[in-house]
């Protein structure tokens, strides 16, 4: 079948351009989250009708009564999508049959063995290939590693007979999803895209292009699968240059802010990265394993990115110890020592609170015999090994029966000149006093 008659259905379907230009295609996203929902709004707003697709009931409940659950997202603007039918979320897989465009986008998480877990993409792709007709356009979004889309997606989707290239198109594009970023969104972001072949390449381009302002395409899926992985491995890996020159720092009785603001002002060769209680998020803490593990398959040891990941990784370590050795020096009685966190998120004024540091220093405060509480304004409340944690006001009673308070996410509606004020201690990882004029002998920085 030529790639002209593939784009024609059994049924006469407009082809594949017409109905993207016309905005008569339907596009589908699976998995309904920080990547999925925003990309899913986009599209209606650009004029095309989405069917939404996630196994989490609460999810689609929120969607079809026109909530949003995402701050990037507002409410209204999925109200006004669902309200004029261009907006539909289901927990069945079965609407695919409607869709000319899919995209995938599902976690990728790591095992507790830090080894790429694509479980997920692995029963999307099934549960496209149940429901799979010719002409349909498969973009899978989810960062793996390189290979994931033509080595695990494709021999699935193929399993019913019908070839990528000639039937079905395939094609990555990763995300580039910034949680609480204003500056640059959805649209302004560049994508990368590489195609299983020339006409899926050429196909996901177009679809793309109707919400990004700039595609930039690459020769293959797995080129496009490295460069989302360099992205991040690249920040992975000088955040740990930063947090290991914090450690060296903290013993030599120098203050690292202060030193990358001086090095900051080289007007070329230098980027700043700044230090903090470690990476948290989806993406940062898991991509480098991605990539080392997939290296291995070639003989080949990324032993650098490793390191790096295993210094961000040490760094809720060093800075439970430090709080604790901070209250057990100015504790004289026997009660159990407690600590504030202030935010608990993985980054600044977001609800997200997936893989952050602050879940990890609690766990380790605690199994230290430590009282631990938080004040999150994102997060009502939290789960830690079992655990379930509320947040508490921040009231002046709150900050003074604390023997110290940790900020681990710099929120910036926090009063930090009222916490200063009323703490008896302040730990700042994130070094959001430094512009506070008094209180300063009450401050120790990471």
């Amino acid at each position: 079948m030529s790639a002209v008659t593939a784009q024609r259905s059994r049924r006469g379907r407009a082809p594949f351009a017409q109905r993207v230009e016309a905005r008569a295609a339907v596009i589908a996203v699976i998995g309904l989250g920080y990547v999925g929902l925003p990309l899913a709004v986009a599209h209606t707003k650009r004029g095309f009708r989405v069917i939404g697709i996630d196994v989490d009931d609460a999810k689609v409940g929120a969607i079809s009564a026109g909530r949003s659950y995402i701050r990037d997202v507002s409410s209204a603007d999925v109200a006004d999508a669902v309200r004029t039918d261009r907006f539909s979320a289901f927990t069945s897989y079965a609407p695919l049959r409607n869709a000319d465009v899919i995209f995938v986008c599902v976690p990728t998480p790591c095992t507790r063995n830090k080894e790429p877990d694509t479980s997920r993409i692995a029963e999307a792709a099934r549960g496209i290939a149940r429901h799979l007709r010719r002409g349909q356009l498969i973009i899978l979004r989810s960062t793996s590693y390189p290979g994931t889309t033509e080595e695990l997606m494709k021999p699935i989707l193929e399993e019913n007979g019908l070839k990528v290239g000639r039937d079905i198109f395939l094609a990555f594009a990763p995300e580039r999803v910034d949680p609480g970023r204003t500056d640059h969104t959805i649209h302004t972001t560049p994508v990368v895209l590489g195609g299983c072949d020339p006409e899926s390449t050429r196909r996901a381009a177009l679809v793309l292009g109707k919400v990004a302002d700039r595609v930039v395409t690459v020769s293959s899926p797995a080129a496009a699968e490295m460069a989302k992985l360099l992205e991040n491995v690249f920040r992975n890996v000088n955040i740990a240059l930063v947090n290991q020159l914090a450690m060296l720092c903290d013993r030599m009785g120098l203050n690292v802010w202060e030193i990358v603001d001086a090095a900051a002002t080289k007007p070329y060769g230098f980027q700043p990265f700044h230090p903090g209680p470690g990476v948290g998020g989806h993406c940062i803490p898991v991509d480098p394993y991605y990539l080392a593990w997939k290296a291995r398959e070639f003989d080949f040891h990324m032993d650098f990115i490793e390191l790096a990941a295993r210094v961000n990784e040490e760094m809720p370590y060093h800075v439970a110890q430090k709080a604790l050795l901070l209250v057990n020096g100015q504790h004289r009685g026997t009660a159990a020592r407690r600590i504030l966190i202030l935010g608990v998120t993985f980054k600044r004024d977001i609800e997200d609170s997936r893989d952050s540091p602050a879940q990890k220093i609690i766990q380790l405060l605690e199994s230290a015999g430590a009282r631990v509480s938080y004040h999150d304004p994102y997060v009502p409340t939290l789960a830690v090994n079992g655990h379930r944690y509320h947040s508490t006001p921040l009231t002046e009673q709150t900050l003074r029966s604390a023997d110290c308070v940790m900020i681990v996410t710099d929120h910036s509606s926090v009063d930090y000149a009222f916490v200063v004020r009323h703490a008896r201690l302040v730990f700042d990882t994130r070094n959001a006093t430094r512009h506070l004029p008094q209180g300063r002998e009450k401050i120790v920085r990471v």
